[in-house]
């Protein structure tokens, strides 16, 4: 499945603003962010971000980053949003849990992962199931009722093994319910708009790009 594989760090300062992808690292001091808070390019550093921006431009801005944050090409996010328009309810917000419900975002929320591009390889390389059955496809949706576990032979990695303490204090969202010594967990129910306090996203603007 396509993705992308280039430098990230270039995407939170064509951004202007800490997308948190690679996961520790964005809060230290050697964050692109810290070190060169400017778009880049040949030209980033002149222009600092000083001509107003359209209404266009912040539309496209707002999809642009939604998409970065979850590690989502355009063609996969735009059949996201034509779900989106489909289920009852507002789009945005809709647009947002579809998202939130990425098997490779419910590992990182699990506290199994720093970082979603991490969790998305956890689950290519087959260390992840749903309701007992392994699953290597990151874009999987979890419904409700559904139980993400480890498979018995991840289990047995130092990387799993390391990771158990982290669970014990890891904060899911309340959506999830995990069990830190089974490190499983079971999605109660899907994302609300509510549930999702730390997405810095302004899911309008993305719904009006796609609406012109």
């Amino acid at each position: 499945m396509a993705r992308y594989t280039g430098p990230v760090c270039r995407l939170c300062r064509r951004e202007d603003r800490k997308l948190y992808l690679k996961g520790e690292r964005c809060y230290a001091p050697k964050c692109a962010m810290e070190r060169r808070a400017f778009p880049p390019g040949q030209h980033g550093s002149a222009r600092q971000w000083r001509r107003k921006e359209s209404d266009y431009a912040m539309q496209l801005r707002e999809k642009q980053r939604a998409r970065r944050i979850y590690g989502v090409l355009e063609r996969q996010f735009r059949r996201y949003f034509e779900e989106a328009e489909r289920r009852p309810g507002l789009t945005g917000e809709n647009l947002l849990s579809i998202l939130e419900s990425r098997l490779d975002n419910v590992v990182f929320r699990m506290g199994l992962a720093d970082s979603r591009a991490q969790a998305r390889q956890l689950v290519e390389h087959g260390h992840v199931c749903i309701n007992n059955r392994k699953t290597n496809v990151p874009s999987a949706l979890v419904e409700p009722g559904d139980v993400i576990s480890l498979t018995e032979h991840a289990t047995r990695l130092t990387y799993f093994k390391d990771r158990a303490d982290y669970l014990q204090r890891h904060q899911t969202p309340d959506w999830l319910s995990l069990d830190p010594q089974k490190m499983a967990a079971k999605m109660l129910e899907r994302p609300t708009r509510a549930q999702m306090q730390d997405v810095s996203l302004e899911e309008q603007l993305i719904v009006e790009f796609y609406s012109r």
